[in-house]
């Protein structure tokens, strides 16, 4: 297939570049000024000079195309800034009208494929039962989630055009090239990591590899929403204990419920839900399976692959 990825550059975009070539597909990603263009070349695909806000050229961009796939993003850094409604103003933008540029783009194009990144966050709080891609969504009312859930919209949008739209809904990224990866450790280490209250709710997680791998098989997927994370979700408790182990730090301290809006901010109304997302869909129509079935396997695997300034 021949692919246009929108986002090539970011931490997924740069490895599912990666996955998609290694899958055959012939690869083209958005790439502004040299730098990013030089990178995008030497993970094996050809950079586009494209702006995204610009719907003539997203169109003359992606022409020929046999799928477009959307992984913009901005996530905001340092960690701490999630906490505020305005780091997310870009990530949001890009998730609804950025998105429905490159959608309208694609269907002039008469392009046959869409994927749109999208987050499991949208998930209503399921407690300890498993979350499907039927399980009620829930944006909580902030703006971080309904950005998600309106963005996820033009893949169904591109649908009812006559297309194929494919809305992979990812857990919560982590891997060695990640900047939020490091940054969890040394929180970790520096004992600014915290639990709020029981740690009982459950939280989905993917290794990057295997969310880029995920990017690569739902090219021949039928269209609709998948979820992409990996086997074993696990409690908010353990999933820290489990990044205290691998970084060889203390046991993360316990803040009362109460504190954590101030703790987490905006991101709190989501982090306290229990999502204890099932990946079954994706596999069962493409094949795909997380290589990494398990924070327990993955942050020890992060950890040996991290930077010696790290370890």
């Amino acid at each position: 297939m021949q692919v246009f990825v929108a986002g090539g550059t970011g931490v997924v975009g740069r490895a599912a570049l990666q996955a998609m070539i290694e899958a055959g597909h012939r690869v083209r990603s958005s790439a502004r000024g040299q730098e990013k263009a030089g990178l995008v070349r030497r993970l094996g695909a050809a950079p586009v000079d494209v702006d995204l806000d610009d719907g003539a050229g997203l169109r003359q961009a992606i022409a020929g195309s046999d799928a477009v796939v959307r992984l913009t993003t901005k996530i905001p850094q340092p960690m701490l800034k999630m906490r505020s409604p305005a780091a997310w103003r870009e990530t949001n933008r890009l998730r609804t009208a950025g998105a429905r540029r490159l959608v309208d783009a694609a269907i002039a194009a008469r392009v046959p494929a869409y994927i749109h990144e999208s987050i499991t966050f949208v998930y209503a709080d399921g407690g300890d039962q498993w979350l499907d891609e039927d399980a009620r969504v829930d944006d909580g009312g902030t703006e971080i989630l309904r950005a998600a859930v309106e963005g996820e919209r033009e893949a169904a949008r591109f649908s009812d055009a006559g297309g194929r739209g494919i809305v992979l809904r990812f857990g919560a990224f982590y891997g060695p090239d990640a900047p939020s990866t490091a940054e969890t450790v040394a929180m970790a280490r520096r004992r600014i990591l915290v639990q709020i209250g029981p740690g009982s709710s459950y939280f989905s997680s993917v290794y990057v590899s295997d969310a880029a791998r995920a990017v690569a098989a739902a090219l021949g997927a039928p269209a609709g929403i998948y979820n992409v994370c990996d086997d074993t979700p696990v409690t908010f408790a353990e999933y820290l204990d489990t990044v205290a182990m691998a970084a060889r730090a203390p046991r993360p301290r316990r803040l009362p419920v109460v504190l954590g809006p101030l703790v987490f901010g905006v991101a709190w109304k989501y982090l306290a839900r229990s999502q204890r997302v099932s990946n079954g869909r994706l596999k069962s129509v493409s094949g795909w399976a997380p290589a990494v079935g398990s924070v327990a396997d993955g942050w020890p695997m992060v950890l040996s692959r991290l930077g010696p300034e790290h370890r």
